[in-house]
């Protein structure tokens, strides 16, 4: 029995002898190798002259290097079996991006260096995870920008080196300067490769008020059913109203905004033919709508309140306006009038006045020229009218305080031809937009004493030469009909309008512009497709 139980415990510890030498063969067999091209010491590993990232490395490998190495590409994970490293460096290898979680399993990583490589782009979230990196360096590649927030949550940063690159300091590395004057870490001096206002400047004495990365653009945003000539918007008893002009169906169309479903919807109407302008005025919280018609003569409409209609009230001398292109209203010493422009050989342009109960036919401008447009401005403070035709250049006409009725001033030289005048002022300085169907629209500018040529735009087909003010944003709107539309914006610097955006509108005939619940919308009529509506949107370009 004790002979038996002797030998029995000699089996026993055989066995877990033999046990606990098979399991340590067996990890010291499965224990990873150091791969080929590459040299292992103790805790450091070199590779030189590689196609792909090893995925195995010994244990103990605290520091990896690679070195002239011809991969393209790091692929995401790459490291999740070295999750020791403390120290990865990658130089002078020919990989020229590198993607989103590439470092992903490198908890204790402190240092990165990725220097004298190729690198052209970086991911957002490239360097995702690596919560305790030290020092990072981006030194010597080909950057021109890096991605927003490309070391967010990177909180133990205390170093960061992109010195040798070719960073451009436009809003996409603005989010770059606000981080470096946010955070504790230390940044190398750097500097700017463009764009030429900022070339060869440093980076880290910039500040994120010196970028203007706010722009902006026309979005379409409502598309309208109908065709229209004109369009006006006006405020009415507190609410915001456009109306639209359509010739083909003698319609004078109201819109309201609906505040809800966020569009514009139908309000009323005024039926009426060939219809060419709906021009409403307000005087004295009465709504009054100047209806233009090629035929039947033209009318005047008053808002009835109680029964929640239009109301003609009044037909205009169908001897003095026969054939009206365009109407505007205007106010001086605190009496309503407003200017119809004919365009009949017949006809006559004639300014109208409220005299309380109606208006009446205060002066006729000249006759037998066939106007096409007027515009009412102020000059030096003055009231003043310029009126476009057919049949001779541009005429200007000052108010006489005494006579009280507009005199011949002068002409606007060399622009013979003119289809439009419309006038805009930058900084209380005055200029005028000429329409020429074809040829050259100008922008002339008041000089105290005339009009001078300051920029000219070709036109190809156009009606409409629209200047609209936006915020502190200054716009000009050149229709085409046999083109795109032209958007342009005005440039303070440069002291002329700079192209900005192209619309789609099929015969554009007029734009007006409306503010609605701090939103701002475009009303565009088309003469030969749809009437569209635009919104103007602000857009931050260190966003993207």
């Amino acid at each position: 029995m004790g002979y038996a139980n002797k030998t029995l415990k000699g089996c026993m510890v055989f066995l877990w002898i033999y046990t606990v030498l098979l399991l340590a063969e067996t990890r010291r067999v499965k224990q990873p190798r150091c791969p080929a091209s590459c040299t292992c010491t103790k805790d450091n590993a070199l590779c030189e002259n590689i196609r792909s990232v090893p995925h195995s490395f010994p244990p103990d490998v605290v520091s990896l290097s690679f070195v002239k190495s011809g991969f393209t590409e790091i692929t995401r994970g790459s490291f999740l079996h070295t999750p020791a490293l403390q120290l990865l460096l990658f130089t002078a290898n020919t990989f020229d991006s590198i993607d989103e979680d590439v470092f992903l399993g490198l908890p204790h990583l402190e240092y990165l260096f990725i220097e004298n490589n190729k690198i052209a782009s970086i991911s957002p979230h490239a360097f995702r995870g690596l919560k305790a990196l030290i020092h990072l360096s981006l030194a010597y590649n080909n950057l021109e920008t890096l991605p927003k927030d490309v070391f967010k949550g990177m909180d133990a940063l205390a170093k960061v080196d992109l010195r040798g690159n070719n960073l451009e300091c436009d809003c996409k590395i603005k989010w770059l300067v606000e981080w470096m004057h946010s955070t504790n870490a230390t940044v190398d001096q750097i500097y700017c490769s463009g764009p030429q206002l900022f070339q060869g400047k440093l980076i880290n004495d910039l500040v994120p008020g010196s970028f203007d990365c706010i722009t902006a653009e026309f979005a379409s945003y409502q598309p309208l059913t109908f065709e229209s000539i004109s369009v006006e918007s006006f405020t009415f008893g507190m609410d915001q109203f456009v109306v639209f002009a359509q010739p083909f169906t003698g319609t004078c169309s109201f819109l309201e905004w609906d505040h809800v479903e966020m569009v514009f919807r139908t309000y009323d109407s005024i039926q009426s033919t060939s219809t060419v302008v709906c021009k409403p005025m307000v005087i004295d919280n009465q709504l009054f709508i100047i209806v233009a018609q090629l035929f039947s003569g033209s009318h005047i409409y008053k808002r009835d309140i109680s029964a929640n209609k239009f109301i003609k009230i009044q037909d205009i001398d169908i001897l003095k306006i026969r054939k009206p292109n365009d109407i505007e209203t205007f106010l001086i010493d605190g009496e309503s009038f407003f200017v119809i422009a004919d365009s009949s050989k017949a006809g006559s342009t004639t300014v109208y006045k409220w005299n309380g109960n109606g208006f009446y036919s205060h002066q006729s401008l000249h006759p037998w020229y066939r106007d096409t447009d007027v515009e009412y401005l102020e000059i030096s403070g003055k009231p003043h009218l310029i009126l476009a035709s057919s049949s001779q250049r541009p005429v200007v006409y000052q108010w006489s305080k005494s006579l009280k009725q507009f005199d011949r001033r002068t002409d606007i030289p060399e622009m013979e031809d003119v289809f439009s005048v419309k006038h805009f002022k930058v900084k209380n300085e005055l200029f005028i937009c000429l329409t020429r169907f074809i040829g050259d629209s100008k922008v002339m500018r008041w000089d105290g004493s005339m009009f001078k040529e300051v920029q000219t735009m070709p036109s190809r087909g156009s009606m409409v030469f629209q200047p609209v003010s936006i915020g502190n944003w200054q716009y000009a709107i050149l229709g085409s009909d046999y083109s795109l539309t032209q958007v342009y914006q005005w440039d303070m610097k440069r002291g002329q309008f700079i192209h900005f955006q192209d619309l789609n509108i099929q015969a554009p005939r007029a734009f007006s512009l409306v503010s609605i619940d701090n939103r701002e919308f475009l009303l565009a009529s088309s003469f030969k497709g749809k009437t569209q509506i635009y919104e103007h949107l602000m857009i931050d370009l260190s966003n993207n």
